[in-house]
């Protein structure tokens, strides 16, 4: 059995996967499209015309069609994707003479690289061309808005390679604790769980104080993009209403799609380490 992580779990399943994050990838490119034709229907429905209004009612069809598609098609797909790979974790386990404890952990890890597969990466997969595409359009509507919300983009991305390495060891931590709770729970001693739960919480504490000073830095660059933009778009003399809305909903959007990134980033983090301990 070869090294369980992202990589090697698409290799092996790379076509059932291919085809949900094809799926994923259509509903995300539709989705880019919405402001601009709330946008265009707005200016639309001024003048007495319902043209862009049936655009957008066509639009919110075929997404539905294609985003229901992928969800039957999904939880279908990672199911055996993951009673295939379990048993085998359960016997390369077996086989090295594993804890009961550390075999039972293990499975529950695993399971989070399935669940990760399934309802996280469909959302990356989004995110990403959201943010690409929302750039696009963004550039093609007012280039001054591109420029802060690329410089955005920075930030979010710095301010995460900076605590990457300790978000790992973070992770470490808290997952070498982890593989001994069944041990724990079977001596049925007081304080030795007692001990243990407290020595969990605080590894959960250092990751959630990691993360509340990158949310903090973060959003003071959300702050001052919110501050700009109103300013450089009344400022650029930009008079039809449809496409003053248009662009602030691409910022909004674009905001709301790098908010969830740092999320990702963290579970990504954490399954590298995840995917390290499986090896040893």
């Amino acid at each position: 059995m070869k090294q369980i992580s992202l990589r090697t779990i698409f290799s092996r399943f790379k076509w059932r996967i291919s085809l949900t994050m094809l799926l994923v990838s259509a509903e995300s490119f539709l989705g880019l499209l919405y402001p601009l034709l709330i946008g265009l229907a707005i200016n639309d429905l001024i003048d007495q015309n319902y043209t862009g209004l049936y655009y957008l009612v066509y639009l919110g069809i075929a997404e539905l069609i294609i985003g229901s598609a992928r969800r039957f098609y999904d939880t279908r797909i990672y199911s055996g994707i993951y009673k295939e790979i379990v048993v085998e974790l359960v016997d390369k386990e077996y086989a090295k003479n594993s804890t009961v404890s550390k075999t039972s952990a293990r499975t529950s890890l695993l399971n989070e690289f399935i669940e990760f597969m399934e309802n996280s990466m469909p959302e990356i997969v989004s995110v990403v061309i959201g943010i690409i595409g929302t750039l696009g359009i963004i550039f093609a509507l007012n280039i001054n808005v591109f420029f802060a919300c690329l410089g955005m983009l920075v930030l979010v991305l710095g301010t995460y390679a900076a605590s990457g390495q300790l978000n790992l060891n973070f992770n470490k931590g808290f997952n070498d604790q982890l593989e001994k709770q069944v041990e724990h729970l079977e001596s049925r001693n007081r304080l030795s769980i007692t001990n243990h739960y407290e020595q969990l919480m605080k590894w959960n504490i250092k990751l959630s104080d990691l993360e509340t000073v990158n949310y903090f830095v973060i959003w003071l660059g959300i702050i001052a993009l919110f501050a700009y933009t109103p300013l450089t778009v009344v400022e650029s003399g930009v008079v039809k209403y449809g496409m003053v809305f248009a662009i602030f909903m691409y910022v909004f959007d674009y905001i709301e799609r790098l908010v969830t990134t740092p999320l990702f980033i963290q579970q990504l983090i954490r399954l590298k380490e995840i995917s390290d301990r499986f090896d040893n």
